[in-house]
Parts: structure tokens; C-alpha cells; sequence
């Protein structure tokens, strides 16, 4: 076969798949080639008794696997312990962070929001691998349970009694109103709710982002390991941050409206204190609960380019989108 152009078609959900495995998209991109590499060794050996994709899958999913008894699990802020005050100590830590992952890269891919929002992915990082594994298999992708059995070299029954524990945990840990959150693509009213939402921030208005926030609206800002959880914290923290005669003020803000893990999210710019042009800082996406933001994740993304985008504010300004 023409491997490089059958296998280049599945480019995409494979790597998908591998970020919902890992939680992060600088692995998945990783695994992604790990992947191709496997496959392009062991080409010999596909009888085609299963389809290209099924065998990627396969090789995908056991690379992820392996991937995952050696490191552990990607975290949240909002994990590793209770809440804490703007005027607390705001210290970084380098741990394995769940990472968010843009939309542009899904292309026409078919992905329920459901089955990639943070807080699913960060649920996922309590399943043990093969949990994990066979949740994703039979759950997200639909396979039958005996299908999922051969890719894991397992039993049917060892797969369905795995399957049926990572379902239990994942009722455990995903949060008890994530039913009354917007559900499938973004909505008009979501694109509203983010147009004010970044109005409020580029002028430095920490009254305006508390209209927009429930009030127990939850902040978290990896890597720093505090976060807030109610709307008087976020805004007692935005009022030190964004007032330029504070000595704690970080600069002045421009934001992006993009996607992200199918949320609402903006691509953030930062002009600090004495400089003059604004640099990327990261990506901030948002959870929206009857009309108001529920929870917010701020990611300092090292680099710019996973998401289309450069490293510095355009002169110009980016091009409104219509």
C-alpha cells in the first residue's frame, strides 16, 4: 500500500485520540508520530483483516499506554487543594499540567464537546491506563466490547468490568452541575457572552468581568498553583492585577475570541509595565453556565503556534471576524 497516504488521512484523530489519553497536546503530537513510526515498522505485518484506521488505533492506543506507566497523571490546579485569597502567595510549580487543545486542529472532525472538555479530560486523568483506554474505545468512539478486547489483549468480561469502574469514577469526579452547562458547538449567545467578556478585561474593568461571573464562579491559572473559587476572589485578584497604580498590576490585556476543547476561549496578549507592544501570554477558556461563566482556566501557553497565531499583537490589529 501507499502507506504514507493511507495512514496521513487518520493524521488527525489519532491525534485527537491521543490527547484525550494523555491530556496533553505536546504529547499527543509526540505520540501521534510514535504512532506512524510503529506502523510504518511493522507494515509488513497488516493482513487487513481490520481496517487502516482499526490498526492505528490499535498502535496508537498501546503507545499511549506505554507512555502513561511511565509518567503520572496530568493535573489541575483546582486538584491539588482548597481555594485560597488574591493577597496569598502566588507560586508556579512545575508539574504535568493538562494542557488545552484548539479547535482549528479538529479540523471536520466529529467531536462532542463532551468527550473533550477540560473537565472531562481532567476526570479522565483519575483512570488508571487500561481504564482509561477502554473508556475511550467503547465510549467515546463506540466500539463493541469485543473489538476493544483484542486491542488490549484482554477478555470481553475483563474489558466490560473495566469499563464499568471508569464509569463510576468518572461520576465521581466530573462536577455535579456539568448537565446545565451549553452542550455541542458554541452558541450565539456564547459568542456574545465572550465578546463582553473580553471588553471587560481589555479595559481593565474588574466590575465588568463580575457581571459576566456566577458567584461561584471558579479561576484557576496554570502553572500557578492557586486558584479561586467564587466571583469576589476572581475580582479582588483582577482589581490587583489590572490597576496600573498597583504594584502588583501584570499590564494591560488584548484577547482573541478562538475555540478550544469545543469551549469558548480567547488567545491572550499581555503588554507589561514599561513595555511597549503586547506579547503572547496564552489561553484562556471558559465555562458557560445559563448564560453566565462558570468556571475560567488560564493557560500560559509556551508558544503561539499550535494555535495559527503570532507571537506579538499585529500592528494592525487582527482582522474582525465577520
Amino acid at each position: 500500500m501507499d502507506f504514507e497516504s493511507v495512514v496521513e488521512r487518520h493524521r488527525r484523530e489519532i491525534q485527537v485520540h491521543c490527547y484525550r489519553m494523555l491530556g496533553s497536546l505536546s504529547d499527543a503530537e509526540d505520540l501521534t508520530q510514535e504512532t506512524f513510526l510503529r506502523a510504518w515498522k511493522s507494515r509488513d505485518g497488516f493482513e487487513g483483516r481490520a481496517s487502516v484506521r482499526t490498526w492505528l488505533y490499535r498502535i496508537a492506543t498501546n503507545a499511549c499506554l506505554d507512555t502513561l506507566a511511565r509518567r503520572p497523571r496530568r493535573v489541575l490546579p483546582d486538584q491539588l487543594g482548597p481555594s485560597g485569597e488574591p493577597d496569598g502567595p502566588l507560586a508556579s510549580a512545575d508539574l504535568p499540567w493538562l494542557e488545552p487543545y484548539p479547535d482549528r486542529l479538529l479540523d471536520d472532525l466529529v467531536v462532542e464537546r463532551e468527550t473533550i472538555e477540560l473537565a472531562f479530560l481532567a476526570a479522565v486523568q483519575y483512570l488508571p491506563p487500561r481504564q482509561r483506554a477502554v473508556l475511550m474505545l467503547r465510549d467515546v468512539l463506540g466500539w463493541p466490547a469485543k473489538e476493544t478486547a483484542s486491542v488490549l489483549e484482554t477478555t470481553v468480561a475483563s474489558a466490560n468490568s473495566a469499563l464499568q469502574r471508569a464509569r463510576t469514577t468518572l461520576r465521581e469526579r466530573l462536577p455535579a452541575r456539568r448537565a446545565e452547562w451549553s452542550a455541542g458547538d458554541p452558541t450565539a449567545e456564547e459568542a456574545a457572552l465572550l465578546k463582553r467578556f473580553v471588553a471587560a478585561y481589555e479595559q481593565g474593568d474588574p466590575n465588568a468581568v463580575a457581571r459576566l461571573l456566577h458567584e461561584d464562579a471558579q479561576a484557576i491559572m496554570p502553572p500557578y498553583t492557586l486558584w479561586f473559587g467564587s466571583r469576589d476572589a476572581i475580582v479582588r485578584a483582577l482589581s490587583l492585577s489590572l490597576d496600573p497604580a498597583a504594584p502588583t498590576c501584570v499590564g494591560r490585556f488584548r484577547m482573541l475570541p478562538i475555540h478550544a476543547n469545543r469551549q469558548p476561549a480567547v488567545a491572550t496578549y499581555l503588554r507589561r509595565p514599561g513595555e511597549d507592544g503586547y506579547r503572547w501570554f496564552g489561553v484562556t477558556l471558559l465555562t458557560v453556565e445559563r448564560g453566565l461563566v462558570a468556571a475560567m482556566a488560564a493557560f500560559e501557553a509556551s508558544s503561539p503556534a499550535p494555535w495559527g497565531l503570532p507571537e506579538t499583537w499585529p500592528a494592525e490589529g487582527f482582522p474582525t471576524p465577520e
